[in-house]
């Protein structure tokens, strides 16, 4: 069994590597959609076929969160974080050279994979940094998930109209082998694994489940969510997943603790997670085609891909910037406070894109203050379930929550898409959504938010110090 984690040497740098590695790894979640449209001309396929490059990414980052979380727990977290960053750089160096769409799936499913990074970061850094770094270290590296994909909007569009679009993929590569090598050598070493085998009939049926439901959720708004293969998929996908719950309530050494992740502080956390990675997405998408809209439909702002991502980018900014005033919070309140104050926020910004979305810079503002929400929220969220697991069930519980948020996002897109789609009007002969459908969506994003806030207000409040994790170590070694 693992024996209470050492303070870091240089606690600073390995903070900063990790940050930066979060950051990578999110970029590539949204890299592609600069050239979403181009994908089928590029892939020599059909439109179908080729938005899955997006979607297969999004389901094995879903998938590994909580797997690399577990596996972390087992063998130690800076071997996982240094495995993780090695299919990032392996799976954008397939994408880089490959002309056709099953390669550029296998390698964008290992992008996704790559996503237990951040989860595991979160946890590692809780361990070895000192009490006056830890707060603030989590809430920067947790901001990352929101970050690295507002940023990389308009990374992407500014390398994919300057050049040819397989750049995109060996600028990825680039970072993640930088970040490969500063992960095995800043990131403290430390044998912080526990004796125990990996549940695979269970990380088996969590994949199965999980992406069956995910499949029927992101494209319920392309087949129809009438369709008997959207149904098809959301029906098998619960009644897997209510398998996979019951098979791992029987298991030893289950892949997630269901018991744990069933506790009041725990659950309801993970709920908030949904609703508030709902709010980011919902943002995420709908603002960028406003800012995209022809002008010629009178609300419209007829902003360029790249425009739209550079009004965007800020917003990215707004979450680093709040990730420490998000840590001063959590110090003077609480992380149930913190996290109630972030979904306020986050609220807020739907509320003032509702009333000013006639000027980009007004988008801009409303995106500024979503964000600002996102990522005081985002940060606390990390806390609140660290201060409610034992430690050795910590990255397991963090890929949970990372998890939870990414059903959110995954929900909003949906969402989003449904209601864009719903209310059209004819432009050319082409549909585009009216300025009702944005209001709409603006409406559903803030309703989300403050159902976040309520939610967190029932989260119990737990006190927890950081000897107290040495505690749960050596109980368990006992």
């Amino acid at each position: 069994m693992p024996s209470p984690v050492p303070t870091a040497a240089r606690p600073g740098l390995a903070i900063a590597v990790l940050c930066a590695g979060g950051l990578s790894v999110a970029l590539t979640q949204t890299m592609v959609i600069p050239i979403q449209s181009e994908l089928p001309q590029f892939l020599d396929t059909s439109a179908s076929n080729a938005s899955w490059v997006i979607t297969i990414t999004l389901l094995a980052a879903a998938v590994t969160m909580p797997v690399a979380g577990r596996i972390a727990d087992m063998v130690g977290k800076q071997r996982v974080l240094t495995a993780s960053a090695a299919l990032l750089f392996l799976g954008s160096a397939v994408c880089a050279v490959s002309d056709s769409l099953a390669p550029i799936l296998a390698g964008r499913a290992l992008q996704g994979l790559a996503m237990g990074f951040i989860p595991v970061g979160i946890s590692f850094i809780r361990q070895f940094a000192p009490p006056e770094m830890a707060s603030t270290g989590v809430a920067t590296m947790s901001a990352t998930l929101g970050v690295g994909g507002a940023i990389g909007l308009p990374l992407a569009a500014w390398i994919a109209d300057s050049g040819d679009w397989h750049t995109l993929f060996w600028v990825a590569s680039g970072l993640a082998a930088v970040i490969t090598a500063l992960t095995w050598f800043a990131v403290p070493h430390v044998h912080d694994g526990s004796s125990g085998t990996l549940d695979v009939a269970g990380t088996l049926g969590l994949a199965v489940g999980l992406s069956s439901f995910l499949v029927g959720v992101s494209k319920g708004s392309t087949w129809g969510w009438d369709d008997s293969l959207t149904w098809s998929f959301l029906v098998f996908g619960v009644v897997a997943l209510v398998a996979w719950g019951a098979f791992e309530l029987r298991q030893d050494e289950p892949l997630v603790d269901l018991r744990t992740t069933a506790s009041p502080a725990v659950l309801l956390t993970n709920l908030a997670a949904v609703a508030v990675g709902f709010g980011m997405m919902a943002q995420s998408i709908v603002v960028p085609q406003l800012l995209q809209m022809p002008e010629a439909t009178g609300y419209g702002l007829g902003q360029s891909i790249l425009a739209a991502g550079l009004w965007m980018a800020p917003g990215g900014l707004m979450m680093l910037v709040f990730a420490p005033v998000s840590s001063g919070l959590m110090k003077g309140l609480g992380p149930k406070a913190t996290l109630m104050i972030g979904a306020a926020v986050l609220g807020a910004g739907y509320l003032v894109a509702l009333v000013m979305m006639a000027a980009p810079w007004q988008l801009l503002v409303a995106s500024c203050v979503a964000s600002a929400g996102v990522g005081i929220g985002y940060a606390a969220m990390p806390t609140l379930i660290l201060d409610s697991v034992p430690a050795h069930e910590a990255g397991s519980a963090v890929g949970v929550n990372g998890l939870m948020r990414s059903t959110g996002t995954t929900l909003a897109a949906a969402v989003m898409a449904t209601v864009l789609t719903s209310s059209t009007v004819d432009l050319g002969g082409v549909a585009v959504p009216t300025e009702s459908a944005f209001r709409w969506c603006f409406v559903i994003g803030a309703v989300a938010a403050f159902v976040g806030v309520a939610i967190a207000a029932f989260v119990p409040t737990v006190r927890r110090r950081r000897d107290a994790i040495g505690a749960d170590l050596a109980a368990a070694e006992a």
